[in-house]
C-alpha cells in the first residue's frame, strides 16, 4: 500500500502510515478527541497458573519461549537501569540464538549500554525500534540503516499508546530489583535498587504476556509493590540484572558552569518577579546540572520567604530529597529515581510518592498531574522565532536523544526553557526548528544569557513584568543577535526517506525525521 503525505496543523510533512499501520497526523492543541475504548490484554484463567502461586521458570530463555517469542513480536523493556541495564541484550542475544527475525523493540528509553543492539538492528533480528533512539542508536536509524521506521514517544504517550491499543506489546520484560515468585515486585530495595518502576506499569497491565526478572527474591508477599503479581506470568531469577555503579549516580551534582548557573539564577529570578513563587506553589524540574541549580535555587527561595511547596514533581534527587526532609515542601511526587538518596526517601519517607506515566501524564485520561505544575522547567536542542521546540535532533539533523517526559510537561502553567543562546556557535534560537516535537503556544518563556523572550500569548505576564528590570526582549531580537555572533547558521542536508517520526502527546503525528544526506 503506497504511503500518502500530508502537511499536518504545525506545517509538517507527515505520512499516513508508518510501518504498516494507519497514523493520524496532528491536529493541533487539544484539537484531536479520541474514541473507542482502551486496549485490553487476553482473558486467562488462573487455573493455567500453579495454584501455589509459584511462577518461577528455570530461565529467561524458558521464559521468552513460553510468552510466544516468534517472528515479529513486539518485546517491551523499561529505563529505570539506564547505563546499567543488562536485560534488554539478554533478551535480543536469545533471540538472535534461537533465528528470531524481524522483531519490534519498544523500551521505555535506550540509553549508551544499548548500542550493542545495532548488530541486531543490521542482521535483521530487530526491525525497529519503537521508543528513544539515543546516541549511537540515533546515529544509526539518521544515516537510514534501520530496517523500519522508529516511532518516538513521550513517556507520557507511550503510556497513552499502549492503553489505547496502538502500540501492542506481545512480550514485557521487567528488570525487578526485587520481587516473589508470585511476580509482585518493587524497585525500592535489593543491591540493583534503582527506585521506581513505574515506567514499565502500563507494560505489565496491557502487555500479552509480562515477565519479571529479579536478583533479589524475596518472600512472598513482596510489598509495597510497584508491579503486581496479578498481572505477571512467569518470574526469572539470575545471578545481576543490572550495574548498580550505573543505574543511579550515587552523587547528582550541581554544574559548576558559570554560564549555567547563571541560567538558573536568571531562572528563579524570573519567577520570583513573576509572582510565580509562592506558599503551595509546586515546580518540576530535570537532573541535569542546570536543572538540580534551579531546583537548589528554588529551595533558597522558599527558606528566605518562609513559605514550603505543596509538591515538587520529577526524578527525584537528593536536592529534592532534602527540600522535602527540610519541611520546604510537602510531598515529592516521583516519576522516576535518579540518586541513591532519592532510592532511600522513597523507601522510608511516605510523603516521597512514587507515581507513574498514567497519573502523571497520559494524555488520554481523565485529568493528570502535568497540566496541575505551576512551573515546569525543561531544556531544548533548538527553538524557533515562534516558541516550536526541538528535543530530539540537532541543527545538523542528527537523531541523539528521545522525548522523555519533555512534551508532558509543556502543559503546566508556566513552562520555561532555560537555554544558552548558542552552542559550539551554533545559534539555539533559529528562524525554524530542525524538528517540531513540542507546539510554540504551550512554551512560555526562553530564558537565555542575553535576554528573557515571554511569549505574546501570555500578555498576562508580559503585563506583571513590564516595570521589571529583568532584561526582556522579542525572540526576534535574541535571534538576530546569535546570528550576529555566529552568523548565519546552515541547514541540514536530507533525503526524502523517512527514518522516523514523533508522536504528539494525544498519539497524532506532529512530525517526520529524514535521513541525513551525507554526500
Amino acid at each position: 500500500m503506497a504511503v500518502n503525505w500530508n502537511k499536518n496543523a504545525a506545517g509538517r510533512l507527515v505520512p499516513d502510515q508508518v510501518n504498516g499501520r494507519h497514523q493520524h497526523p496532528y491536529e493541533g492543541v487539544a484539537k484531536y478527541k479520541p474514541t473507542g475504548n482502551k486496549y485490553g490484554s487476553p482473558i486467562v484463567s488462573c487455573n493455567d497458573y500453579p495454584s501455589d502461586g509459584n511462577k518461577i521458570v528455570p530461565d529467561l530463555r524458558v521464559a521468552l519461549l513460553k510468552a510466544g517469542l516468534r517472528d515479529g513480536v513486539t518485546i517491551s523493556t523499561h529505563h529505570h537501569f539506564r547505563n546499567g541495564d543488562l536485560i534488554a541484550q539478554q533478551i535480543f542475544d536469545i533471540a538472535h540464538e534461537l533465528g528470531f527475525r524481524n522483531l519490534i523493540w519498544a523500551p521505555s528509553a535506550s540509553f549508551d549500554c544499548h548500542k550493542t543492539l545495532i548488530r541486531y538492528l543490521e542482521d535483521g533480528t530487530i526491525h525497529h525500534i519503537e521508543g528513544s533512539m539515543n546516541g549511537a542508536l540515533g546515529e544509526f536509524t539518521s544515516m537510514g540503516k534501520m530496517k523500519g521506521i522508529g516511532i518516538l514517544r513521550s513517556h507520557g504517550g507511550r503510556y497513552q499508546a499502549i492503553q489505547d491499543g496502538e502500540l501492542h506489546i506481545d512480550i514485557a520484560v521487567i528488570a525487578a530489583p526485587a520481587a516473589d515468585a508470585f511476580g509482585n515486585a518493587t524497585g525500592d530495595r535489593g543491591p540493583t535498587a534503582c527506585g521506581l518502576l513505574g515506567f514499565a506499569l502500563a507494560d505489565s497491565r496491557f502487555a500479552d504476556r509480562v515477565i519479571v526478572v529479579t536478583d533479589n527474591l524475596i518472600p512472598f508477599p513482596c510489598v509495597p509493590w510497584q508491579i503486581q503479581g496479578n498481572d505477571v506470568d512467569f518470574v526469572v531469577i539470575q545471578e545481576k540484572i543490572g550495574l548498580p555503579e550505573k543505574i543511579v549516580s550515587g552523587t547528582t551534582e550541581i554544574t559548576k558552569s558559570p554560564d549555567r548557573l547563571f541560567l538558573a539564577d536568571m531562572t528563579v529570578h524570573f519567577c520570583e518577579e513573576a509572582g510565580l513563587i509562592q506558599d503551595g506553589f509546586s515546580f518540576q524540574t530535570g537532573a541535569g546540572g542546570t536543572s538540580l541549580a534551579v531546583a537548589h535555587y528554588f529551595a533558597e527561595k522558599l527558606r528566605e520567604k518562609q513559605i514550603k511547596a505543596r509538591f515538587v514533581r520529577g526524578g527525584s534527587n537528593k536536592f529534592l530529597v532534602r527540600m522535602l526532609e527540610e519541611g520546604l515542601t510537602d510531598y515529592i511526587l516521583d516519576g522516576q529515581t535518579f540518586d541513591l538518596e532519592g532510592v532511600r526517601s522513597m523507601r522510608e519517607n511516605v510523603n516521597h510518592v512514587n507515581t507513574s506515566p498514567f497519573t502523571s501524564y497520559n494524555y488520554h485520561g481523565k485529568g493528570n498531574f502535568a497540566s496541575m505544575i505551576d512551573v515546569a522547567v525543561l531544556g531544548a536542542t533548538e527553538i524557533d522565532i515562534n516558541f516550536n521546540a526541538n528535543v530530539v535532533t540537532h541543527s545538523d539533523g542528527m537523531l541523539l536523544h528521545g522525548i522523555g517526559g519533555w512534551q508532558n510537561c509543556l502543559f503546566a502553567k508556566c513552562t520555561i526553557l532555560p537555554v544558552p543562546l548558542f552552542r559550539d556557535r551554533i545559534p539555539v534560537i533559529r528562524d525554524e526548528v530542525t524538528t517540531i516535537c513540542g507546539p510554540g503556544e504551550l512554551i512560555d518563556v526562553i530564558i537565555t544569557e542575553r535576554g528573557i523572550a515571554i511569549n505574546p500569548l501570555r500578555t498576562d505576564l508580559i503585563e506583571r513584568l513590564k516595570e521589571s528590570n529583568l532584561p526582556i526582549r522579542s525572540i526576534q531580537s535574541l535571534k538576530e543577535e546569535a546570528k550576529r555572533i555566529c552568523g548565519r547558521p546552515e541547514k541540514a542536508s536530507f533525503t526524502k526517506n523517512p527514518v522516523a517520526v514523533v508522536k504528539w502527546v494525544d498519539g497524532t503525528l506532529i512530525d517526520t525525521i529524514w535521513q541525513l544526506d551525507t554526500e
